[in-house]
């Protein structure tokens, strides 16, 4: 089993406010978890959204496995939630916030999860602001060497 396989949406710190973390399971075929134990797995464009009180994620690509059998690429894959925390999550959005995917992951049992993010995006002056206080811990741990 590969412990390694931890693929994080990098931009999504700097491009939204984290609110609160959930982790769910991923509905999948066999040739997609194969492809995402070798770490094909890209969730840097995708975002989670609500279909007949379900949860999915669009723009979630998992490269083609290589061995014969095949999947498609980016198809809409469905979140494994509980209902309590889908109504939760539901009635949030109405808010104006938004859930992204943060973390594909395999957990200790060797299932596939993913963590998703309910979250606020930031405007360009947070932004500006995290890029200072990242600027300033960087000097002053370097000064501390």
């Amino acid at each position: 089993m590969d412990k390694l396989t931890n693929v994080v949406n990098k931009k999504a710190k700097f491009e939204y406010t984290f609110i609160r973390t959930l982790t769910s399971g991923i509905k999948l075929v066999g040739s997609e978890v194969k492809s995402i134990r070798q770490g094909k797995v890209s969730i840097s464009e995708g975002y989670c959204y609500f279909n007949d009180g379900e949860l999915f994620i669009k723009g979630m690509t998992i490269s083609d496995y290589g061995y014969g059998s095949s999947h498609v690429i980016n198809r809409d894959r469905k979140l494994l939630l509980k209902r309590k925390e889908l109504n939760k999550l539901e009635k949030d959005l109405i808010n104006g916030l938004t859930i992204i995917p943060y973390r594909v992951f395999i957990n200790e049992s060797g299932l596939i999860k993913m963590d998703v993010v309910l979250s606020k995006g930031k405007k360009i002056y947070d932004k500006r602001e995290d890029i200072k206080k990242k600027d300033i811990d960087r000097d002053i741990q370097r000064h501390l060497k």
